[in-house]
């Protein structure tokens, strides 16, 4: 079991408390954490990794320490979990997951449901929980919490440490071209406090977003990335400019291109799953979050060109 975090404070004990209920070996790596997780985790008997401050902090770098540390200390170990420090194991969920590896063998990684664990705080944690309602079966990709066979993560590499945001998605790109499925099983996996209670806690998010399409755009040339990043500038910037552009030449009939917002709301609404709230308030989040995707490509592109790496984009 790998667990990653930094400054999660008492979502980690939460964490930490739920992982070892299992009873299976725990690691904790940590990220320059300043609120004493490091000793809480050492407290509790856990093995601690401490990043090294001088290099960026990425959960990708985070989670292949971790599992490289893990098969040194365990090194005939058939299945690893990954949690993120702010999410607590469903209880039954790694037997599970191990069952269905164990009588699959072409299956590499295993997920489940994720849920919001406060959705009622805030209209941005409950977006949260409706995005993370996924289809069940073969699917693309994982999350940061997952189950995963140790030979097929070996295989491939393991994961990508220099990349800020969305390694799961590019670990999986890259066991599914070696032949490999990933599976989300129909069980509850974690319950995730997102803790988002303000409208700059959601920005960032975006932010985070827009820079990891970004990046996996420019280094693999992922079309489905390289789609996600062009909306973005579609929504978030060239539409914005043309609508305005069209207002100040043509007056009212110019300015009447703005509708095609609520036009592209009522599209996304009736393309969403789900009840008829529960897709309306998601396209409209889903639409609003072009504007922060942009900015967040812009970051990527700007540190690009001076040379530089970031470090974890931070919401909380």
């Amino acid at each position: 079991m790998i667990v990653i975090g930094r400054n999660e404070g008492e979502r980690l004990a939460k964490c930490l408390m739920s992982v070892i209920a299992i009873g299976t070996p725990v690691l904790y790596v940590d990220s320059g954490s300043t609120d004493g997780s490091v000793a809480m985790a050492r407290g509790a008997g856990i093995d601690v990794v401490e990043l090294d401050t001088g290099i960026p902090f990425t959960a990708a770098r985070a989670r292949k320490e971790g599992f490289e540390r893990v098969l040194r200390l365990v090194p005939d170990l058939s299945y690893v979990q990954f949690v993120d420090g702010d999410c607590e194991v469903v209880a039954g969920f790694i037997e599970k997951a191990m069952a269905f590896l164990d009588t699959h063998h072409d299956v590499a990684v295993v997920c489940g449901r994720l849920r919001e664990r406060y959705p009622q705080r805030s209209i941005y944690n409950r977006i949260c929980d409706i995005e993370w309602d996924a289809p069940v079966g073969d699917t693309d990709a994982c999350g940061g919490n997952a189950l995963m066979r140790v030979d097929a993560v070996e295989s491939v590499g393991g994961y990508r440490a220099d990349l800020t945001t969305g390694e799961e998605p590019e670990l999986c790109g890259r066991l599914r071209a070696a032949g490999w499925r990933v599976w989300r099983l129909d069980a509850e996996m974690v319950l995730h406090d997102a803790a988002m209670v303000r409208f700059g806690q959601w920005w960032w998010r975006a932010v985070r977003s827009g820079y990891g399409n970004a990046q996996h755009a420019y280094l693999f040339g992922t079309l489905s990335r390289r789609w996600e990043s062009l909306r973005a500038w579609l929504w978030g910037v060239w539409l914005p400019f043309a609508c305005l552009a069209l207002g100040v030449a043509l007056g009212p009939l110019g300015w009447a291109a703005w509708l095609i917002y609520p036009l592209q709301w009522l599209r996304q609404t009736l393309r969403n799953p789900g009840p008829l709230g529960e897709r309306a308030l998601l396209a409209l989040f889903q639409l609003g979050s072009r504007f922060p995707e942009c900015w967040g490509q812009i970051r990527f592109m700007h540190e690009r060109f001076l040379g530089r790496q970031r470090r974890l984009i931070e919401y909380k």
